[in-house]
This record gives C-alpha cells, sequence and structure tokens, in this order.
C-alpha cells in the first residue's frame, strides 16, 4: 500500500507541477491587448493580436486578414514591414530614451497608429506597452506596442501606418 500510496503522490505532485508551468508560460503578460480593431478610413474590421502576429511573423494571413487587406487596398508587405521594422538599440538606452524628452515624442508617433479604441491616446499605456517590447525583444516595434498594449483591444490606423513606419525609420538611422 506505500508504494501505491507514493505513486499517487508524484503523481499529483507531476500534474500540479505541469498545469504550473502551463499557466506560467502561457501568460506572459495577462494585461495585454488580445483583439486589434484594424482602421483604414472608414474600413474597420476586427482580428485577434494572434492573427496579426503570425501574419508578421510569417507573412501567413487569415482569409479575414486577407479580406480586410484587400478592402483597405493595402500592400500586405508593406503593412507587414512596417509592423515588423522597429528601433534596434541597446535596451537600456531604448529605456532611457523613453524616459527622456524624446519619450513623449516617440509616443506621440506611435500612438498615432496603436491606440485604445475610440479613445485618447493613454500616453502611459502606450509607453508601458513599448517598454515591455523593449524587454522582450530589445527594439521598439509597432507590433510590440500591439503585442503589449495593457488593454483588451487596441485599434491600428491602417491609413498612417507607412506614415509613422518612415518616421520610425528615419529616427532609428540616427541611433
Amino acid at each position: 500500500m506505500q508504494i501505491s500510496q507514493l505513486f499517487t503522490k508524484l503523481l499529483t505532485q507531476t500534474v500540479v507541477l505541469g498545469v504550473s508551468g502551463i499557466v506560467l508560460f502561457s501568460s506572459t503578460n495577462v494585461n495585454a491587448a488580445e483583439q486589434v480593431v484594424l482602421k483604414y478610413g472608414t474600413f474597420q474590421g476586427q482580428i485577434s493580436v494572434e492573427e496579426l502576429s503570425q501574419f508578421v511573423e510569417t507573412g501567413k494571413t487569415t482569409p479575414t486578414l486577407t479580406a480586410y487587406l484587400e478592402a483597405a487596398q493595402q500592400d500586405p508587405a508593406l503593412a507587414r514591414k512596417a509592423l515588423k521594422a522597429g528601433i534596434k538599440a541597446d535596451p537600456a538606452f531604448l529605456n532611457s530614451l523613453l524616459s527622456s524628452w524624446a519619450g513623449p515624442v516617440l509616443v506621440n508617433q506611435i500612438g498615432e497608429v496603436v491606440h485604445p479604441p475610440a479613445g485618447q491616446l493613454n500616453q502611459q499605456a502606450l509607453q508601458t506597452a513599448l517598454s515591455e517590447s523593449i524587454k522582450q525583444n530589445g527594439e521598439v516595434t509597432l507590433l510590440g506596442a500591439i503585442q503589449n498594449y495593457p488593454n483588451t483591444s487596441v485599434e491600428l490606423e491602417g491609413d498612417r501606418l507607412i506614415a509613422v513606419y518612415e518616421r520610425l525609420s528615419n529616427l532609428a538611422e540616427l541611433l
């Protein structure tokens, strides 16, 4: 009987450890955005952050995202490039940049494209998202801002995407 009790106890501990690991590793940022509202002028559609991330990382689109890009007359390759391109530098430098006089300028630039649905830009929330992106990837990207935005949904102003991307690219060249 002792062997069966020992086995049961070991099995229970293994299951608890496994479940704890799954919870720990699957919830990297509990408060991060889950949905993206894509806006292109009067066009508006909703996709998951996971769907957008898959598109940016692999180039693969879902039927929904393909339809949205076509309806908005957006070049998928250019949109992907704009969401993926980043300002790469030492994470400590990027965080100090966010804390300096340039931080609000950078946050406002990104805030033209990424912001809460139908609301005013929350600079602190976006700065938190950018800091988290820096911590995870060592760079500032529009996708990182979306993935780490501390709200259940976020709007992506697609018609401003390329202009902001170009300004961020120019800033990245200066760094």
